[in-house]
């Protein structure tokens, strides 16, 4: 099978009957992510095409609708809609099509800040939100397999996040292991988005407690789900710096 790498859709262009091409959101190992403009309606949604490769016989995208439509109680998880199938340079491509949200990814969000980073505060306040919002998906027997600041959308509401998550990624079936990795992933989400390597020594004693230095070993024997995370961004004890 001829490998397909990337689509680099353009502005404007028709994709399938029922949808026009934005803009590209992100990409990843699995395919790419679209913001589309239904034809008839206006209405925007996102499309994620999978590269046929990465996704032989369908499994991918199966697996990826399963747990979409598994965890649609879940409020951070993006609402699967529906599929598409479309052709492309000789391929057959299969498409997702979910709820599209209209706030930027957490790269971005950050890179429009004034110091391209988040206030210590801010940034606890984010990923106690990404924290309620991965126990519900553990709870529920699943894990994101892939958290980074490129599939993490940023919505605020008054001084409150409401993140939405996208690109679930299927590790296999050790899901507590993953869950924990899950964690892993936050911890170091919430270091990227203070700065990284730059800025860690100057950090508050309270955003060390959680990140560890990146120790993977120690962040998950301090925090080994995500309850523990939560109970412990609900209940430390924090004050401004001089």
């Amino acid at each position: 099978m001829t490998r397909v790498n990337g689509f680099d859709l353009q502005h404007g262009q028709a994709l399938a009957s029922a949808y026009i091409v934005e803009e590209r959101l992100g990409s990843g190992w699995e395919g790419e992510v679209y913001r589309v403009r239904e034809r008839h309606t206006s209405i925007r949604r996102a499309v994620k095409l999978f590269f046929p490769q990465r996704n032989r016989n369908n499994t991918t995208l199966r697996r990826y609708a399963t747990k979409l439509d598994r965890l649609r109680r879940c409020p951070m998880v993006i609402r699967y809609l529906h599929t598409e199938t479309i052709e492309y340079e000789g391929h057959r491509v299969s498409c997702l099509v979910s709820e599209l949200v209209e706030g930027p990814v957490l790269s971005r969000y950050v890179a429009s800040l004034p110091r391209k980073r988040m206030e210590p505060f801010e940034a606890l306040s984010l990923v106690h939100a990404l924290s309620l919002g991965l126990e519900e998906i553990h709870l529920a027997g699943e894990y994101h397999g892939d958290l980074h600041d490129g599939n993490v959308f940023i919505e605020r509401e008054g001084v409150f996040f409401r993140p939405k998550v996208f690109d679930f990624f299927h590790r296999g079936r050790k899901r507590t292991t993953y869950q924990r990795e899950d964690i892993v992933d936050l911890v170091r989400l919430l270091y990227d988005a203070l700065g990284g390597a730059s800025t860690y020594k100057q950090q508050p004693d309270y955003i060390k407690s959680i990140c560890r230095g990146l120790r993977n070993d120690l962040v998950r024997r301090q925090f080994p789900t995500a309850t523990h995370l939560r109970h412990h961004l609900e209940s430390f004890e924090w004050h401004l710096e001089a």
